[in-house]
């Protein structure tokens, strides 16, 4: 039998990889400075890894509705920093996973599936979240804009005198 040989792997722009990298410390470090400063107790919902995870995921569904119905195109750096990077990095399912194994080796099984499931639940509900506020957000900016450009085109139309 012969193996045919691996197409080559997509190469990377430098720049990608690099703003990768540089949002994912910064977001590690946020979520490390989050868990220092809420530390959870052995056997206790661990609701600083529960936080970090349901602000990321409502996060993400803003960046990503702001970079995909923005106004015109993004960054070509925006996604990968912000959303791999920094939020990628600032988000810790790792953890989560970890944490929830040692909840049920601890013998707290209630905790762990409320764990498992509540943070699942608060995810997919924060995402979606973050995604309609957004476009509310824009909805409301948009109707502003149309009101203020609405309302200097009847200012100056007001001024005009009729002639009897």
């Amino acid at each position: 039998m012969t193996r045919r040989p691996r197409p080559p792997a997509p190469r990377v722009p430098v720049n990608v990889l690099a703003a990768i990298a540089v949002g994912g410390a910064l977001g590690a470090v946020a979520r490390y400075a989050v868990g220092l400063a809420w530390p959870s107790a052995a056997g206790g919902f661990p609701w600083s890894t529960f936080a970090i995870n349901v602000a990321g995921c409502f996060a993400i569904g803003v960046l990503l509705v702001a970079l995909t119905e923005g106004s015109g195109p993004p960054h070509p750096l925006a996604r990968p920093f912000l959303g791999t990077g920094l939020l990628g990095g600032f988000t810790t399912f790792s953890a989560y996973a970890v944490q929830a194994e040692r909840l049920f080796a601890l013998g707290v099984p209630g905790t762990a599936f409320a764990y498992v499931l509540g943070t699942l639940v608060a995810a997919v509900l924060a995402t979606q979240g973050g995604a309609w506020s957004a476009r509310a957000a824009a909805g409301t900016a948009a109707r502003r804009h149309v009101e203020q450009v609405s309302g200097r085109a009847a200012t100056r139309t007001s001024g005009r005198r009729r002639s009897p």
